[in-house]
């Protein structure tokens, strides 16, 4: 097996925060209400409250900042961070506050007089264009306000942007409780893993996942593919998918990495069995029918029971398993057996569970299973790069240990 590049960083408890002020970059992009535009899920917002609470105990004074939505580089009030420094006040039991602005007169006059163990919010980083520009100047005035930056928002760390990466070339660049666990969990699996290694990627296309899967053929002990990624492998081989999700520019790759599983002696497991209907709707009868014999006019919606069983199987015995993308349409209750049932077999196993983030994260909570999964991932792409073997710019920028 290859080994794959890891990170070893430096985080908040390898350097002396004590009477500094610290610029820490939190993932505060919480979903909101369409109808009352109050937060529906605070969940981000108390993933972060390990970090902050220990920076304030530590005698830090901090700044905290995040980006919310697409403003796409305009100050618009529907996408102030506002109710995230009311939230944040109520779990931290003291006062967050809240500037108007985010490098202008306000934001840099509260940070002047920020005291130790006090905590104060930037307005919303995109409200800038520099942000995403990773502008120089812009990250340059973001790290003039601090004399230390920590990175604790692991979903923006595969985007190079001023408050992701910029700052880290004026300050000191360590990591928070939260990207910590991410890269001990994540690198862990990949860098040097409890065999065997098993990883189950999903989803609706192959094109999202090529790369993944090519680093974990480097890695891995067996790959089980399912969800509407698995009908252009069909389709490859020359089955028949019906009405299937299918990425027919990808045909070739998809053999590629067939060719290349069995040259390097991992086991690549494709569904067995299909569970299709007529439509994409939730109102349609679920048919089982072999893999690659789907009828015309029906479409793949879950892996079948002989599936099920055969991936279940190859759970059980697993040391490591990496999981991202469900089985099929989970949401539709009539096609959400086979997700169900990976997910109970990975919470059940007595294998170290990463499941990277996004709609696997989403399945697993679903199921009522989270707590019996050793670490979910709070970012959906950064977690996909992260598998990927690419460098990821809001980590590469960090203090090596």
């Amino acid at each position: 097996m290859e080994k794959v590049a890891v990170y070893n960083k430096k985080s908040i408890t390898d350097i002396d925060v004590a009477g500094k002020k610290v610029l820490l970059r939190c993932d505060f992009n919480v979903p909101i209400n369409k109808e009352t535009g109050k937060i529906r899920d605070e969940g981000r917002i108390i993933a972060a409250l390990p970090t902050i609470n220990y920076l304030l105990e530590q005698g830090a004074a901090v700044i905290a900042c995040s980006h919310f939505g697409r403003p796409k580089g305009e100050f618009k009030p529907e996408f102030s961070l506002a109710q995230v420094a009311e939230s944040l006040s109520g779990h931290l039991g003291k006062t967050v506050k809240m500037a108007k602005d985010v490098v202008g007169p306000d934001a840099v006059g509260l940070a002047a007089a920020l005291q130790s163990g006090e905590i104060m919010l930037l307005e919303n980083t995109r409200f800038h264009a520099e942000e995403e520009k990773n502008d120089a100047e812009f990250a340059k005035k973001l790290a003039a306000m601090a004399d230390v930056y920590v990175s604790d928002a692991f979903g923006s760390v595969h985007r190079a942007h001023a408050s992701t990466e910029g700052v880290s070339k004026y300050l000191p660049a360590v990591s928070g409780f939260l990207l910590k666990k991410e890269l001990d969990y994540i690198g862990g699996a990949i860098g040097s893993p409890k065999r065997p290694l098993v990883a189950i990627l999903g989803g609706a296309k192959v094109s999202d996942k090529l790369g993944v899967i090519s680093n974990l053929l480097k890695i891995s002990d067996a790959i089980i593919i399912g969800g509407g990624m698995a009908y252009t492998f069909f389709k490859a081989e020359g089955g028949k998918i019906g009405n299937s999700l299918c990425e027919d520019e990808q045909l070739e790759s998809v053999l590629k990495c067939k060719a290349e599983a069995k040259e390097r002696g991992v086991k690549l497991l494709l569904p067995l069995d299909t569970v299709v209907g007529a439509e994409f709707s939730n109102d349609v009868e679920p048919i089982v029918v072999d893999s690659g014999a789907i009828p015309d006019g029906m479409m793949g919606m879950d892996i079948g029971p002989k599936s099920v069983a055969e991936f279940v199987k190859e759970i059980s015995n697993a040391g490591t398993v990496i999981w991202n993308g469900p089985m099929g349409v989970f949401e539709f209750s009539k096609f959400a057996e086979g997700t169900k049932a990976v997910a109970e077999a990975v919470a059940k196993s007595d294998a170290v569970s990463i499941i990277g983030g996004g709609d696997s994260a989403a399945a697993v909570r679903k199921f009522g299973l989270e707590d019996k999964i050793t670490h979910i991932s709070t970012g959906g792409g950064a977690s996909l790069e992260f598998m990927e073997g690419k460098a990821l710019p809001g980590i590469v920028c960090l203090l090596d240990a």
